[in-house]
């Protein structure tokens, strides 16, 4: 990471963080605990956080006695019911010792694809960052259907981020950067910094994974953060466990400059 990129961490007034279902659920459920002094910190000098949490269908699974995510879009829903209610009870929970207090924000794809819908998603998390609360955003798996989900939760921080005019898009993954193919195979070599409007000739991202507790994978996170930069937002993407060193400027992680001449919102 530059100087100049340094610079935008330390001095952004905004910030959207992603994490991913498997950072924060099953054996890594410790992890929401360093996640949130980390947005603590950041939340104390200032800075408004928002929060865009994946993590409701995985936490919920064990409770339904679901040993693999489930196919099916009604059992899915079923578990994101249970699971949401729990996530956001270990979030608040964490939270309780910086006395920060968390909003749920629930979105589906039609509601930012309605203008009157977006209007009021934008003027609710502009209310709750102006009361200092910090604002948890998922998708809402437990009315969505195939037809109308984001697709990931990459896309829906980098539409949030868009959304709200973040100055900054964290996405964290189980990687510390990007690499020009998958990070486990010869010849593979980190990614530091993507310059706006960079194609990223020749690099192998590969088609969007999905594991046993979430969907994802380097794919959509140079998807989500060509949306995110195309509109104004710088996006930077590491591992959670960096997320203390990302949100305060250390160099960690793949940077993408954002566009000089920033785009309107697309949601399509």
């Amino acid at each position: 990471m530059r100087a100049h990129s340094q610079q935008v961490v330390r001095s952004a007034a905004r910030i959207v963080v992603k994490v991913g279902s498997s950072s924060i659920s099953g054996e890594n459920s410790g992890q929401i605990a360093p996640l949130v002094d980390a947005l603590a910190e950041a939340h104390a000098r200032g800075t408004e956080v928002v929060l865009v949490s994946s993590g409701a269908i995985a936490i919920g699974m064990p409770y339904l006695q679901l040993q693999e995510r489930p196919t099916d879009l009604a059992t899915q829903q079923a578990a994101a019911s249970v699971g949401q209610n729990l996530l956001i009870f270990r979030y608040q929970d964490s939270l309780d010792r910086y006395d920060i207090v968390a909003g749920q924000v629930l979105l589906t794809a039609s509601d930012l694809d309605n203008a009157t819908h977006r209007g009021n998603a934008q003027r609710a998390m502009e209310r709750l960052m102006a009361l200092r609360i910090l604002p948890i955003v998922n998708e809402n798996d437990t009315v969505a259907t195939h037809e109308i989900r984001f697709g990931d939760n990459d896309r829906l921080a980098a539409l949030v981020a868009t959304l709200i005019g973040a100055d900054l898009l964290v996405l964290l993954s189980d990687v510390d950067s990007l690499y020009t193919c998958p990070p486990d195979l010869p010849g593979a070599e980190r990614i530091s910094h993507v310059a706006s409007g960079d194609p990223l000739v020749g690099m192998e991202f590969g088609a969007t994974a999905v594991n046993g507790v979430g969907t994802g994978g380097a794919s959509t996170k140079v998807t989500a953060a060509r949306i995110a930069a195309q509109a104004g937002t710088a996006v930077l993407v590491t591992a959670t466990g960096l997320v203390a060193e990302a949100l305060r400027g250390d160099p960690v992680g793949t940077w993408f400059e954002p566009s000089p001449a920033p785009s309107a919102l697309r949601i399509s």
